[in-house]
């Protein structure tokens, strides 16, 4: 019995998603549109296993896990919104958004938003 080939990695946004467990793809859909709708002209990538958007530096990107996907701005743009996400999971690099909780769209969109402005306006790198 030969081995198991191991899935082609995703090379799209949407074959990541595609790929996605059941449970993570709502939420992903979502979080893509969103901010496909705050950075539309973004190129978008596989970066890291991960989705992400581009225009000339990383914009943002995200993450399925287990239980929850992660958002990832940059660390000063999640430092910038730090009152509004002490009722969010949020280490160094993302947020968490957990499968079956609504996604909090006002928010991400304020950062996501703040994060394109950032480096359309001070060519903010990624660290």
């Amino acid at each position: 019995m030969s081995a198991p080939r191991n899935k082609p990695k995703p090379i799209t946004i949407a074959a990541y998603i595609a790929a996605a467990p059941a449970e993570a793809q709502p939420l992903l859909n979502e979080l893509y549109a969103l901010l496909k709708s705050v950075a539309p002209k973004a190129t978008e990538a596989i970066k890291w296993g991960s989705p992400a958007f581009e225009e000339g530096r990383i914009l943002f990107a995200f993450s399925a896990h287990r239980k929850h996907a992660n958002f990832m701005p940059r660390p000063a743009s999640l430092a910038a919104f730090k009152e509004e996400l002490a009722a969010f999971t949020v280490g160094r690099m993302a947020m968490q958004l957990p499968y079956g909780k609504p996604l909090p769209k006002a928010l991400l969109r304020k950062i996501a938003t703040h994060r394109v402005k950032d480096v359309r306006e001070n060519d903010a790198r990624w660290m």
